[in-house]
């Protein structure tokens, strides 16, 4: 900071402090007169037009005053801002601003109200309720558990207005005893196969990609590895590897129907 700039900076501070000081004055002798003009009344019949031609004066002065203050408290803001910003690295200016971009784009996406299409929701419910009867995926488990279980379960019914699912395991285990489980379960925590009869619709996993899917000879879902180098058609079977599913120090590749692949949910946990 060069002595000239300080030397600026002081002067345009004086000039701001006088005009408070000067204002200060003014409004205080303005008070004075409305006090002298509640006590007595007919002190305006007495000095004639005076004391308001005095007052209106003080009202100009102090009007001219308070714009002048404000003119000295921008330019000595901007004066401030300038030389701050003189101080600072490249690197630093840079980051305030993106720093005060990031800013206004949240106040303006703050702004914006985002509702969703009503009409949207409503193909949506009706998607969901269109399930009924179908075979889906369904995380059994809950967001707490250790591990994520998802299993091969038959849509009962959809509540649109809780938006839930009724769902049921027609094959929960291998004991004599057991019998078919139903489940009351969030949107979250279903996942739709694709359709048996139309592979178009059905998501293209490359090779390497991580999927869930259906482990076979089971109803279980895990997490797998598409290894196939490339499918010729969309109705052609998965070529894939079971995370823990280790043989001999070796993965075996395993073939899984396309409608029985889905993408692999965010944080899954297995």
């Amino acid at each position: 900071m060069s002595t000239a700039e300080i030397s600026v900076l002081f002067e345009k501070s004086k000039e701001l402090d006088q005009l408070r000081k000067d204002l200060e004055d003014d409004l205080i002798e303005i008070n004075k007169l409305h006090k002298k003009l509640q006590s007595t009344p007919d002190i305006i019949e007495k000095s004639g037009d005076a004391i308001l031609q005095k007052l209106r004066s003080l009202y100009a002065h102090a009007k001219e005053l308070s714009e002048n203050e404000i003119s000295a408290s921008t330019i000595l803001m901007a004066q401030l801002d300038a030389l701050l910003q003189s101080g600072l690295s490249v690197a630093q200016r840079k980051k305030i601003e993106v720093s005060e971009q990031k800013k206004k784009r949240m106040k303006t996406d703050s702004d914006i109200p985002r509702f969703p299409n009503a009409s949207s929701i409503r193909n949506q419910l009706e998607y969901w309720a269109g399930l009924k009867g179908e075979q889906v995926a369904a995380r059994v488990t809950p967001d707490d558990a250790e591990k994520d279980e998802w299993f091969v379960v038959k849509v009962i019914h959809f509540d649109k207005d809780a938006k839930e699912f009724e769902v049921l395991d027609e094959d929960p285990g291998d004991d004599e005893e057991s019998i078919p489980r139903k489940y009351k379960l969030p949107l979250s925590r279903i996942i739709p196969f694709p359709r048996k009869n139309d592979p178009s619709g059905a998501p293209d996993f490359p090779t390497g990609k991580h999927v869930l899917a259906v482990y076979p000879g089971t109803t279980a879902l895990y997490k797998a590895t598409v290894v196939n180098p490339h499918r010729k058609r969309k109705a052609d079977d998965y070529l894939l590897e079971f995370d823990d599913d280790e043989e001999d120090g070796s993965l075996p590749q395993r073939n899984v129907p396309f409608y029985r692949v889905v993408a692999l949910p965010d944080g899954h946990r297995q």
